[in-house]
């Protein structure tokens, strides 16, 4: 990282990690076929199908962080790819229910590999995947993650014209 910032802030830092391991991710799942939005959707279908759910575009979506329209979007691109299969859910036509095909099952494991691979590579410096260092780094990102955040309110006088 370059050191042009004496002290570079917590969120600069989270959001050049995140970068970081984005690319990373991006440029390791790209032989397979995947990007890396890709890749989190089909892993996480992984782990849930192996759990026996069989989730929604919406359950899928909540599960990943990432907006509905953007998962119904990536949805389609997999299918067309022939690594998911979208059905309308019996319990609710409005529904589209999410599974891996053969296919998306060997690429996905693949990935999963791979993508562990680069993990074990990411965290070497606090003492690899298994170290207590990675687990409390862990714990303080999931911290983070469930702390809930006030909501905007981007009408409110008192904010305008002060910086954020």
């Amino acid at each position: 990282m370059s050191k042009a910032s004496p002290d570079p802030t917590p969120g600069f830092l989270v959001w050049r990690l995140a970068n970081k391991w984005r690319v990373a991710v991006d440029r390791a799942v790209a032989p397979l076929g995947l990007t890396h939005a890709q890749y989190s959707l089909v892993a996480s279908l992984y782990g849930m199908q192996r759990a026996g759910e069989r989730p929604s575009q919406r359950r899928l979506a909540d599960h990943t962080g990432l907006e509905a329209l953007y998962v119904s979007k990536l949805a389609r691109a997999l299918e067309a790819a022939g690594l998911i299969e979208r059905t309308r859910d019996p319990r609710d036509p409005r529904a589209v229910q999410l599974a891996l095909t053969e296919r998306g099952l060997a690429v996905t494991g693949e990935a999963i590999t791979v993508v562990q691979d680069l993990l074990q590579q990411l965290l070497e410096p606090l003492g690899g995947l298994d170290a207590h260092r990675t687990q409390a780094f862990t714990d303080e990102l999931t911290a983070l993650l469930d702390a809930p955040l006030a909501p905007s309110r981007p009408n409110d006088e008192s904010t305008q014209g002060t910086p954020s």
